[in-house]
């Protein structure tokens, strides 16, 4: 077993109240691709007069309700998608009574498919859609399946994502109870995220326990406050290393 997995098995068995802070590359081998990576969401060519970033702003949903909700069941809504090895492992790190919360910066769900109990949505989610008008809930399939802008069926209103748009503001309830968890962890492992999105990225701020942890294939701002960072795919580091704790 690599030396620093190794390491991160000691710090894990160590370690009694840990929180997992992820990003969009903690789902990749889910077959969800990223934003930012050179095949990330971010690198499409649209053939048209605006941006990916601009297309999932809470402006353009506004404007241009027809090309938002084109472009968001095309590019955010991953029906086929299953839980991958870092899920998995995070759930069952959660079941050993290791781990006290996940937080994420993803929208797609697949941490409370895994088994997850505790998890922190920054960003909302895709599986989640309320009537702007009488708060009807729909699921995901009805926005699939709707023709054009989805509507409710009660009021005839539309019916918006309840996923965080560029310009809107994250929920209160969530980021309490991120900062809650993150402040009294004694572990916090940081994985599949650039740490370069805010105001999610300064979360980390609130850690003050004993190891920090950061995995992720390349480098971020807040390595050099890292006691170990392996820089390798997040779901094959954290699959061997809970794989390693469940035989010893």
């Amino acid at each position: 077993m690599d030396k620093k997995v190794t390491e991160l098995v000691d710090i894990l068995k160590d370690s009694k109240s840990i929180v997992f802070f992820g990003g969009a590359g903690v789902s990749t081998a889910s077959e969800i691709p990223d934003f930012r990576s050179s095949n990330g969401l971010y690198s499409k060519k649209l053939n048209r007069n605006f941006t990916p970033e601009q297309a999932v702003s809470h402006s353009f949903f506004i404007q241009y309700p027809e090309e938002f909700f084109d472009f968001y069941k095309k590019n955010l809504i991953y029906p086929e998608a299953k839980p991958n090895a870092c899920h998995i492992a995070l759930a069952e790190l959660e079941q050993m009574g290791k781990l006290s919360a996940v937080v994420t910066q993803n929208i797609d769900g697949l941490h409370q498919a895994a088994g997850s109990k505790q998890v922190y949505e920054l960003h909302g989610s895709v599986l989640r859609n309320y009537c702007m008008k009488c708060h009807a809930f729909y699921d995901a399939n009805y926005i699939l399946g709707a023709e054009g802008v989805p509507v409710c069926e009660k009021c005839g209103a539309v019916v918006k994502p309840d996923v965080v748009l560029y310009e809107e503001s994250l929920d209160d309830k969530v980021i309490s109870g991120a900062i809650r968890s993150i402040s009294q962890a004694d572990t916090l492992i940081i994985g599949g995220t650039s740490l370069i999105v805010y105001p999610a990225a300064g979360l980390i701020n609130y850690f003050n326990g004993k190891k920090l942890v950061l995995i992720n294939k390349s480098s971020t701002v807040a390595d050099s406050k890292a006691d170990l960072v392996i820089n390798d795919d997040i779901a094959k580091v954290m699959k061997c290393a809970i794989d390693a704790m469940k035989m010893k």
